[in-house]
């Protein structure tokens, strides 16, 4: 049965897809697709044929994968599997993402050693497949206003393994402010009024109205230039949607472009639940010419030339040096085959250490955190307590097992994993002591430390399951 949607909506399509408009509106009463990416950064081998990874066994055949097309790292999956419930998820092996909302990063396609702006990245779809381009080289600012979805997005950059990464949670006038053209990249994925959500989520259509399209538009219209602003001449800069409706769309592109003679539009895609899988998307790849004029440039603020932020980091301060000094000895022993990213200063918030990436040419300093939340400036090496160095969850999940001087490795199904992940600790091999990485098919879960006949539980109580 069709979903109960507005007549302002239905008679708005009609008049935007004509002849389409009944094949779009039936799409509403039929099964949605659903998808889900491997990480690119935890693979198992090298790509294979047409770029794909190899999916780890027996998932392809027990999720019933077939490749998204736009996507060689994405894969539809079927209604009944649970991928988020498997410890592969747990690990940082995959992310659950609507299909269609693939295609934005892979229009954007950043390149190892980029600087890269996530402008509006909650929960952090769009955020993790730009890291796997990465691969772990350059800097990736990923921004969410909102500070409990901020910490989602934080959450999500930890899972999958991110090391290249700083969260921040400000207004993007405040990143224009401090960032005039800083980045090589910027994936603009703006808030909008949800079109392409009502077939998944009936609120949706529940809060949808005509004037929630002006208003989205209106907004839309406030963060484009601020995300203009902070892109390098001859950058590029990917606005979405998960909207159908021109206003959010080809009339906000047009608006900006009028405004902006220094950008061109390189290509425009609409994805429709009509014509293939997913819920549909709107995106538009646009450039910055190489003759940039201060048109669309904004001053840099007093806060982009103070030090520190909440918290008061010391990047260069003897307490910062002393904490990575704490963290290298415990690498000596722990994970002699882990190498920190090469350009990066640490920063210490109280006891905890962060590793903050600094690659050349970046002028995101840790300077211009001043004033600005930052859920996670860097990867989370650790906490820092009397000299003593205990490991983050973040970290484990950044190294590779066999980096590790102690892990031990089981199939998804053993009954250890089941039980490290509710919390318990396991039987250790006599003398075994120290830490070390349960992984699970070879990807690290979380740290254990061994002592006395037991690889004592390290998994951080929050992400424990029941039963």
């Amino acid at each position: 049965m069709t979903p109960s949607l507005p007549a302002a909506f239905i008679a708005r399509i009609r008049e935007q897809l004509g002849e389409e408009a009944d094949a779009f509106l039936r799409s509403f009463s039929e099964p949605r697709a659903y998808g889900l990416r491997f990480n690119p950064l935890k693979p198992d081998a090298p790509r294979q044929a047409k770029g794909r990874l190899p999916l780890p066994q027996p998932v392809e055949t027990d999720w019933g994968l077939k490749p998204i097309p736009w996507c060689p790292d994405g894969y539809f999956y079927d209604e009944t599997a649970r991928p988020g419930k498997h410890p592969y998820h747990a690990a940082g092996l995959i992310y659950i993402q609507e299909p269609s909302a693939m295609i934005a990063a892979e229009l954007l396609d950043p390149r190892p050693g980029d600087l890269v702006l996530d402008l509006a990245a909650a929960p952090g779809g769009k955020t993790t497949q730009l890291a796997g381009k990465m691969n772990g080289r350059g800097l990736l600012v990923a921004n969410e206003i909102h500070p409990a979805r901020a910490r989602i997005l934080s959450e999500n950059v930890e899972r999958m393994g991110i090391a290249n990464a700083v969260v921040v949670s400000a207004a993007p006038g405040q990143l224009a402010e401090r960032w005039p053209q800083a980045f090589d990249r910027i994936m603009l994925d703006a808030p909008c009024s949800g079109e392409g959500m009502f077939r998944k989520d009936p609120e949706a259509i529940v809060e949808w109205s005509p004037d929630a399209v002006e208003t989205c538009a209106a907004r839309q219209r406030d963060i484009l230039p601020d995300a203009a602003a902070m892109l390098k001449p001859g950058g590029r800069l990917v606005y979405s949607t998960c909207t159908f409706n021109r206003a959010e769309n080809e009339e906000t592109i047009a608006w900006f472009l009028r405004g902006h003679p220094d950008f061109a539009l390189l290509a425009e895609h609409r994805m429709w639940p009509h014509r293939g899988e997913g819920e549909g998307h709107y995106a538009a790849v646009l450039e910055r010419q190489a003759s940039a004029t201060a048109e669309t440039e904004r001053p840099s603020s007093a806060a982009s030339r103070k030090g520190g932020r909440s918290g008061k980091p010391s990047a260069a301060s003897a307490a910062a040096d002393a904490a990575l000094q704490s963290y290298r000895a415990f690498a000596a022993d722990a994970l002699p085959g882990y190498e920190l990213l090469a350009d990066g200063v640490p920063l210490l918030f109280g006891e905890a250490l962060y590793w903050f990436p600094q690659p050349p040419g970046s002028s995101v300093l840790p300077a211009a955190l001043a004033g600005l939340k930052a859920p996670r400036p860097g990867l989370h090496l650790g906490d820092v307590r009397k000299g003593r160095f205990k490991p983050g969850h973040a970290l484990a999940l950044a190294v590779r097992s066999e980096q590790a001087a102690l892990s031990a490795d089981y199939p998804p199904d053993a009954p250890e994993v089941a039980a490290y992940r509710r919390g318990e600790s396991l039987p250790a091999p006599s003398g075994e002591r120290g830490w070390g990485l349960l992984s699970v098919g070879g990807h690290p879960l979380g740290w254990f430390k061994s002592s006395d006949g037991w690889r004592k539980n390290r998994y951080p109580k929050g992400l424990r399951i029941q039963g």
